[in-house]
């Protein structure tokens, strides 16, 4: 089912705090057809932009007003206390994990530039990697820097070097010949690095537990496997394949029977680190985006089927009440973390359950877009008992033909990004949605929304904001 695009002056039913009440389409974002999401990706590639530092524009650093942002420089978002009410989190630094996201949409985006040239917020996103790799401390998984490209005290995230790893590779045939020199320098570090960790526990994607991280594993398998594949001069390290093949064994060592664990700890067998109430969590969903889990993984598949049942299905103590209230409409359900979630941009004040995010919901439709790309080049469902409760929460049985399951995902897919545009403030995202009124909270305009965006709409209708 595709909803309806709503006319000016048509008024729907949405649930706020209090109840429900009237609110017309002039301020709401109206419910859009699958056929707009490029357009809309085309406004939203430019909110990501606005994030991203150049010589010519600058960022103040909310800390020291007298201090600006490096060339190159993400910041997650605009938000810090002082313009955030209601957010005790300030946002503008730079996450390598996010930045590397970010790249990874600019150079899909292939922007046009002069003969002899490269793209410059990609140039200027490798010099600014190699700024912050000469200034991580501890190590080079450091997570998080000043716009400047200083250390901020914060976690060490594995994760961070392989995606900047993919990131860059992605950018390599963009770049100017002394940039691609100083790409497979940064390439080369971050290699050197992960070849002498990838076997070791670290601070997993939502910075809160220690342990190995099915996330970290993946991402790290996609940037190895990338630099085995790679045509652009960099070297391929001794003992990356056996690196390799090492993480896609150890993936596996987080299934439980039921579902992939985000952590796990040494134990026989496998315990989670970070205690009950933390799976199934979303960044199983998002290792399939960003790393090299297989999408026809029946395993993945029957996780992300408790994922989606958790925060929309009626009988969950889990779930959302804005996620039925968007059924009505014919749009949904958004997705949150993991169902003990308590952040929302306050650490002063928990909410018990957390809220949906719009980077979660966004990964997942494109998980449902990329498997159908699967599905219609294979002619077949990867279908089993596993992923027979995937299939159907959408409609899709072992007796659904190849055409029709693909329509289906597609479809579920398109339900979610139309919510997420429903739900967003004229179109700007920020970090979460209210998961009973579903308007806008927590840190505004995060970049990591706007990016999580313009990658399902590529995987949706295969073209760039660009193309």
């Amino acid at each position: 089912m595709t909803a309806t695009i709503l006319e000016p002056g048509t008024h729907v039913r949405a649930r706020a705090a209090n109840g429900y009440a009237e609110l017309s389409a002039e301020h709401i974002s109206s419910v859009v057809h699958h056929s707009n999401f490029r357009t809309i990706a085309q406004h939203m590639f430019t909110l990501m932009l606005r994030n991203v530092a150049s010589d010519g524009f600058l960022f103040t650093d909310p800390a020291d007003p007298g201090r600006f942002s490096t060339p190159g420089a993400v910041i997650a978002a605009p938000s810090y206390p002082a313009n955030s009410p209601g957010v005790d989190q300030d946002y503008v630094f730079n996450w390598t994990r996010d930045a590397a996201i970010v790249a990874l949409e600019i150079a899909a985006a292939k922007l046009p530039t002069r003969d002899g040239t490269g793209v410059e917020s990609l140039e200027d996103y490798v010099r600014f990697a190699s700024i912050c790799q000469g200034n991580a401390i501890p190590t080079l998984a450091h997570a998080c820097f000043t716009i400047e490209g200083q250390s901020r005290p914060w976690t060490e995230q594995n994760d961070g070097p392989a995606l900047q790893t993919s990131a860059i590779l992605a950018a390599f045939g963009q770049l100017d010949d002394p940039t691609r020199n100083l790409a497979r320098q940064v390439i080369a570090r971050n290699l050197d690095f992960l070849l002498g960790t990838y076997r070791a526990p670290t601070t997993n994607l939502w910075e809160e537990h220690s342990g190995y991280s099915f996330f970290a594993r993946a991402v790290q398998l996609r940037a190895l496997r990338e630099i085995s594949a790679n045509t652009v001069g960099v070297p391929v390290p001794e003992g990356l394949g056996e690196a390799a093949d090492w993480l896609e064994n150890a993936l596996s060592q987080h299934w439980d029977g039921t579902r992939y664990l985000s952590l796990i700890t040494d134990d026989q067998p496998p315990s989670d680190p970070a205690g009950g109430g933390y799976d199934p969590n979303i960044d199983i969903v998002m290792a399939a985006v960003y790393g090299a889990v297989p999408l026809t993984d029946t395993r993945l598949l029957a996780t992300a089927a408790l994922l989606r049942q958790q925060w929309s299905d009626p009988a969950s103590a889990s779930v959302y009440p804005v996620n039925l209230a968007d059924a009505d409409l014919g749009i949904g359900p958004m997705l949150g973390r993991y169902p003990g979630d308590t952040y929302d941009g306050d650490m002063s004040d928990h909410v018990q359950g957390g809220h949906p995010w719009a980077l979660t919901t966004n990964n997942f439709a494109e998980l449902y877009y990329r498997l159908a790309d699967g599905v219609r080049a294979l002619g077949s469902l990867p279908y089993d008992d596993l992923s027979a409760p995937f299939f159907a929460q959408v409609g899709v049985t072992g007796d659904t033909t190849p055409a029709e399951a693909v329509a289906a995902l597609e479809q579920a897919g398109d339900r979610m990004l139309q919510a997420v545009i429903y739900h967003s403030d004229n179109l700007e995202l920020s970090e979460q949605f209210d998961g009973t009124n579903g308007y806008c909270r927590s840190v505004r305009n995060l970049t990591w929304s706007y990016a999580s965006y313009l990658s399902a709409v590529r995987a949706r209708t295969g073209l760039t904001v660009n193309g």
